[in-house]
């Protein structure tokens, strides 16, 4: 929040006692995350800001009697474009529980559409109540094994740290690049670092030699942790370590079992990814502490892990606290234990109250023609669906581990007819296919996929990690192609078919990846595919949707799929279907 001479002469005759605060909140509970401990108090805020803890005579007063006061809530790495709407319609949705700062990393819309995606973003969550950091995208695209949208070098990334809502370089997720020193890497690493900025990493299956090559490099953050044993390790090394519970990376449990006491100042929450309807119904970071005190930690640390660390993090000086010279972004709580948000206030001001913002805020901003126009495949025929497998041979199949983005691979035996596999729904072995769409390259990568659980249709999205060609999985190849086709029709999105038919859609006409409606009406389209996902014989244990945007991220282990094939993570190449061993 930037202030001027004149607020800060009144922000100090404030303190001083010599003129009215703005608004006292007195009498609450107010959480203090630096000692951890509760202490009845009026907080006397101006400007935004607060001024003093104390005895303070102010325009407006509130009585916080047994209520507790506690920071606005910090999601330390978020994708806003993973909630399908835009930055103004993700504030709506998650200021009422609490949020009121995110550090968010474009690199979704920047592997589509480049700058111009970046530029959307920063221009999209100016002026609205939420306060929308960013990290430069670093891998884009995320590695040379597919095809993206756009390319981003260290050039390109460079003016963009003037940006005063800018605080570093995103998530790195090409481990090779960095280990074996590739200079266009290593530029985007010391571009960042000669500017003070902070460096996120992304340490999926990296061992611990690993960490040291990444810690060397200045990465000091980690959102992929998925065991208690890696989370340790990286705190041992000095890691920032991201406890993540999202739509589809559901790592929070697993990785409490190794924070404590001694090592929780180096944790933060992250929600990475998570589907509008789950940040309608089930929360943001505020749900990441109701889980974790439901687990039994202390909701004192949950809530120091939750603002102050975040805060600091990142260099947020003003940011994660309720002290003098700090933002008065501020919630009132009823129970600590159950963290039942009542009020929201945003630098001072009453943002949300009982589960519902006060004023709805809508984008202003119109998207450039080609980030609306970033689908564009060519016409796709039966037999640019045919996987060659030789009767008798196995197939590298693409296992599902329900709620994780983490896949096996799988080497099983599959039916067969005239050397093309078939599909068989009773074994849960799917075809699926990853469609190039930025260049009209024709590439079409294809795959076994096990566990989606479809039983009879087809699903095609625009959503998939991180180059976000079109990705499809489903029973026949009719219905494979005419979900693909519909969604390249409606300019990106989310598509149900069923014997030809389609059941249900969701557009997404911002490349490919966000809604240009408001958040209530694509939550009801996102009820409505919940339905017809039901209807092709899905169980919702988890969602096919999510985890299909990440079956073809080939950053994440074991197995995954790109437009140019099935790729194998641990390897770092492309292998074939077919395995003939």
């Amino acid at each position: 929040m930037k202030q001027t001479m004149e607020q800060l002469k009144r922000r100090i005759d404030v303190a001083a006692k010599r003129i009215p605060a703005d608004l006292i909140i007195k009498n609450g509970n107010i959480v203090n995350v630096f000692t951890r401990e509760i202490i009845i108090d009026h907080i006397a805020i101006v400007d935004g800001f607060i001024a003093g803890i104390g005895d303070y005579e102010g325009k407006e007063t509130i009585d916080a009697t047994g209520k507790y006061i506690i920071p606005g809530l910090i999601d330390g790495h978020v994708h806003i474009e993973s909630a399908m709407v835009t930055p103004a319609e993700f504030a709506n949705v998650v200021l009422p529980h609490g949020v009121t700062t995110v550090i968010a990393d474009p690199h979704e819309i920047a592997n589509v559409s480049g700058i111009e995606g970046i530029e959307f973003m920063l221009n999209a969550s100016e002026g609205i109540p939420l306060d929308v950091f960013l990290m430069l995208p670093s891998c884009v695209p995320a590695t040379p094994f597919e095809n993206a949208g756009a390319k981003l070098g260290a050039k390109q990334l460079e003016p963009l740290y003037n940006h005063p809502r800018v605080l570093g370089l995103g998530e790195v997720m090409d481990f090779p690049s960095v280990s074996q020193n590739d200079e266009n890497m290593l530029n985007k690493l010391v571009d960042a670092s000669l500017k003070g900025k902070c460096i996120d990493g992304h340490a999926a299956g990296i061992d611990s030699d690993g960490i040291n090559v990444y810690m060397s490099a200045g990465i000091k953050t980690d959102h992929e942790c998925v065991t208690a044993e890696e989370a340790l390790d990286r705190l041992r090394k000095g890691m920032y370590v991201m406890l993540r519970e999202g739509s589809a990376a559901k790592d929070l449990i697993a990785l409490l079992k190794a924070v404590n006491e001694n090592n929780a100042r180096r944790c933060l929450f992250v929600t990475d990814d998570k589907h509008l309807d789950e940040l309608i119904c089930e929360g943001s970071i505020d749900y990441n502490v109701k889980l974790a005190i439901k687990e039994g930690l202390d909701p004192l640390l949950a809530i120091q892990i939750a603002t102050l660390n975040a805060a600091e993090c990142f260099g947020l000086k003003t940011k994660g606290a309720i002290a003098p010279g700090y933002e008065a972004d501020l919630l009132v709580v009823s129970d600590l234990k159950t963290m039942d948000i009542e009020k929201v206030y945003k630098g001072g001001k009453l943002a949300a109250a009982n589960g519902k913002v006060v004023s709805e805020t809508h984008s202003l901003v119109t998207p450039v023609p080609s980030i609306t126009n970033s689908v564009n495949i060519n016409s796709i025929s039966i037999n640019q669906l045919q996987i060659n497998i030789q009767d008798g041979n196995k197939a590298n199949i693409i296992g599902i581990i329900p709620n994780m983005i983490v896949t096996k691979h799988l080497n099983e035996e599959v039916d067969t007819k005239n050397g093309h596999f078939q599909y068989n729904t009773s074994k849960d072995q799917l075809k699926m296919a990853v469609v190039e769409r930025h260049k009209m390259t024709g590439n079409i990568g294809l795959g076994i996929i096990k566990g989606l659980g479809i039983k009879n249709g087809a699903i095609a999205s625009t959503v998939a990690h991180d180059s976000h060609n079109i990705v499809a999985a489903g029973t026949s190849d009719e219905d494979l192609i005419k979900a693909i086709q519909l969604t390249a029709e409606m300019k990106g999105g989310l598509v149900i078919v069923q014997d030809g038919n389609m059941l249900s859609s969701l557009s997404l006409p911002i490349a490919g990846l966000i809604s240009d409606q408001p958040a209530q009406m694509v939550n009801e389209k996102l009820a409505e595919l919940n339905d017809a996902l039901v209807k092709i014989g899905c169980t919702m244990e988890f969602n096919p949707f999510v985890t299909l945007s990440f079956m073809a991220l080939p950053v994440i282990p074991e197995l995954k799929l790109t437009d140019i094939g099935l790729f194998d993570v641990k390897s770092f190449k492309h292998i074939s279907v077919e395995n003939m061993q």
